[in-house]
């Protein structure tokens, strides 16, 4: 089980640094190409999703694709939702604990 999660958690960051390194002109998380002024040059989008709060949009570092917190949380959000999406990465997290989580990165 463990290595099966080893392979999601490197299969979603692989896809994640695939899509970052794209021209910003082309963005993959944005289907009209424009990427927003707040996501600089070594950042990403998250949206924390939770059943019980709204949505959260956070710009988060490229830094946290190697904490443990992170990876843990991308291993969730590959159960979840799988790999195959458009836009932003969502992971399934209430926004108060993924902004405690990136707080602590």
């Amino acid at each position: 089980m463990a290595m099966k999660r080893n392979a999601a958690v490197k299969r979603a960051v692989q896809v994640l640094q695939r899509s970052i390194s794209c021209s910003k002109n082309r963005s993959p998380f944005l289907s009209n190409g424009i990427v927003p002024k707040d996501v600089k040059e070594g950042h990403f989008v998250v949206i924390a999703v939770c059943d019980e709060k709204p949505p959260k949009r956070f710009v988060v570092s490229l830094s946290c694709l190697s904490h443990p917190l992170f990876l843990n949380l991308l291993e969730l959000a590959a159960d979840e939702f799988g790999f195959r999406h458009d836009g932003a990465l969502a992971v399934p997290c209430r926004p108060c604990e993924f902004e405690r989580i990136i707080n602590q990165m």
